[in-house]
């Protein structure tokens, strides 16, 4: 380590093949004696195994709460530098190769994320039987690690780690490498598997869907246990900026920023190295923001083969578990991948969600928090608690929200949503490619189950192109606005309001193009939609446009070249406020 200022403490960390470099980083780490640091890397590939690591418990939202090996662990600076020159840092086993907590003014460029063998297994469907309930996939053995025994295929199988099952399957276009046409989400549980010849493996059992002969099937492990730890986590800090930052392989999500401010994500990407056999490239999002406040930044990036969505920007609802006093009230956080996530702090403005109403509503200022558990929290507030306030109210961070920006981006090739929005603030998603096997753009903030808030209030979706979207055999839309409100809520009441979109270029198979539910001040304009014969449709019944509880909706300019007659279709509340004027082919049904 050299020390080239007062200010600031270098570690030029020199790569040697095949060693494990986790040591002699962590040493270097925990002699810097300033709040400022740079890690240059050379233009090498690097090795990090967790034997050595640092370990710590870790809270960490939307994945597997637990003791964590860290390999760049950066923990209360303010000045972080991380100089990749284009090294290829090469992770193995269980561990989370980057974290940024408690820190400002960080920035990561030039470098990529890799594990030696991956977290997941996959192989190619040669046959099936849907009468008999089998399947048979010829495994892929080179690269990957699992076994058969006594019936049982286990994975990964990393320093004495497996899985307690197959859990989460997905299968994929063998020559695309996108998610198959019509697939479904499978968590699998074989009965047992036997081999058979030429490397195949026969795998009895009943599936949702069986695959057909040809497409490539893939293993994660159950959903409880397939989400270690993101590639970069950051949490508790701000002003972070990823550039020419490349994420292959991750345990979890690509990019995790949580309770931070503004974070910038450019030039980089999470996506397969080019030439692998491998399907996937995070086991989860590729990019996720939970209570992150300022500017969320997102351009030029490349999002491809995730098991989970492209982006998904929201903050997090609480429920009332109990009121103690005129000021103070005990909170639940209920989902099990939100548990010990800081939901507020001193200062922080919060917002009070009442049933049947799901507006947010009065504003009250947080005095303290003292923290009970991993679950439940008390929080004093300076204000008087209005009398009406009882059990399971929601309460939702004001404070705590960002501006959003993507542009530029190429999102395709993977499971569920390119894009997740729910931000009160503005949004801005503009000059995009994007391909989904689910809804390209989901609007969804929920009062239960994942209890993501919240409402959004100033969207514009503009200049994208959208192709072939929404192919799972599940029903979605390019883009779905459909919010899931819990059964004490107002079903009828509007949610979200004020969505532009605009000018967009839709080019894709199936009917339905915007589905919105609850929905104020939606305008869908100048937006030139080609239904193509590419693949079969898969909902050949449903409309382009249906509007449910919704008011003030406008369609106007708008382009359909295709053979469906389908076109807007609402509610009776909906229609009463509905502008439709000066589109080509699109009419209303009746």
């Amino acid at each position: 380590m050299l020390n080239i200022s007062n200010a600031e403490e270098v570690i030029h960390l020199k790569a040697e093949e095949g060693k494990d470099m986790t040591m002699t980083l962590r040493a270097a780490l925990e002699n810097v004696k300033d709040k400022s640091v740079k890690v240059v890397l050379d233009n090498a590939t690097y090795l990090f195994k967790p034997n050595f690591a640092y370990e710590k418990y870790s809270f960490i939202t939307n994945h597997r709460n637990g003791l964590k090996k860290i390999a760049f662990p950066f923990q209360n600076f303010e000045n972080v530098v991380i100089e990749g020159n284009g090294a290829a840092l090469v992770f193995h086993g269980q561990i989370l190769p980057f974290l940024f907590d408690h820190c400002s003014a960080v920035s990561v460029n030039n470098l990529t994320i890799d594990w030696d063998i991956p977290f997941t297994i996959q192989g190619k469907v040669m046959a099936s039987d849907k009468k008999a309930q089998w399947v048979d996939i010829k495994m892929a053995q080179k690269g990957y690690s699992w076994k058969l025994k006594k019936g049982v295929i286990t994975f990964p199988n990393i320093d004495g780690y497996h899985y307690t099952g197959l859990g989460n399957t997905l299968t994929f276009d063998e020559e695309t490498k996108a998610v198959a046409h019509g697939a479904l989400d499978e968590s699998y549980r074989p009965e047992k598997v036997e081999k058979r010849e030429d490397g195949i493996y026969r795998f009895y059992g009943k599936m949702r869907r069986y695959p057909a002969d040809g497409e490539l099937i893939n293993f994660k492990g159950p959903h409880e246990e397939n989400r270690y730890a993101p590639a970069f986590h950051v949490i508790s800090s701000a002003n972070v900026v990823f550039d020419k930052v490349v994420v292959h392989h991750a345990l979890g999500m690509g990019f995790l920023a949580e309770r931070s401010e503004n974070i910038t994500i450019k030039n980089s990407g999470v996506y397969v190295e080019k030439d692998s056999d491998r399907l996937i490239s995070s086991t989860a999002d590729a990019t996720h923001f939970c209570n992150v406040k300022g500017k969320v930044l997102i351009e030029n990036c490349r999002f491809e083969n995730m098991l989970d969505d492209g982006t998904n920007v929201h903050g997090t609802y609480v429920t009332i578990n109990k009121v103690i006093d005129k000021h103070s009230v005990i909170i639940k956080l209920e989902h099990f991948q939100q548990l010990g996530f800081e939901f507020a702090g001193s200062g922080d403005e919060i917002w009070l969600i009442q049933a049947p109403n799901p507006d947010r509503g009065e504003v009250l200022t947080v005095k303290s928090v003292d923290s009970i558990n991993d679950r439940f929290s008390k929080i004093t507030f300076n204000e008087v608690l209005p009398s009406s306030l009882k059990i399971n109210d929601i309460l939702e961070n004001k404070t705590w929200n960002p501006t959003f920006t993507m542009r530029g981006c190429t999102i395709q090739n993977h499971r569920a949503r390119n894009i997740i929005l729910k931000t009160p603030l503005e949004i801005i998603i503009e000059d995009n490619f994007l391909s989904s096997s689910m809804s390209s753009i989901l609007f969804r903030g929920e009062s239960f189950f994942w209890f993501e808030s919240g409402q959004v209030g100033d969207v514009l979706i503009q200049n994208n192109t959208f192709y072939n979207c929404a192919t799972s055999g599940v029903e979605h839309a390019v883009m779905y606005v459909t919010p899931r409100l819990g059964k004490a809520f107002d079903k009828t009441a509007i949610y979200d309001r004020n969505i532009r979109f605009v000018n967009n270029k839709i080019n894709t198979f199936d009917n339905r193009i915007v589905w919105a539910y609850n929905t104020s001040n939606l305008l869908i304009e100048g937006n030139q939609i080609i239904q193509n014969t590419q693949k079969v449709q898969l909902f050949s019944e449903a409309p382009m446009f249906e509007f449910v509880n919704c008011s003030d909706i406008s369609i106007k300019k708008n382009t359909y070249s295709g053979n469906t007659t389908l076109g807007i279709k609402t509610d009776k509340k909906s229609k009463e406020t509905i502008e439709i004027r000066k589109n080509t082919a699109i009419e209303m049904m009746e």
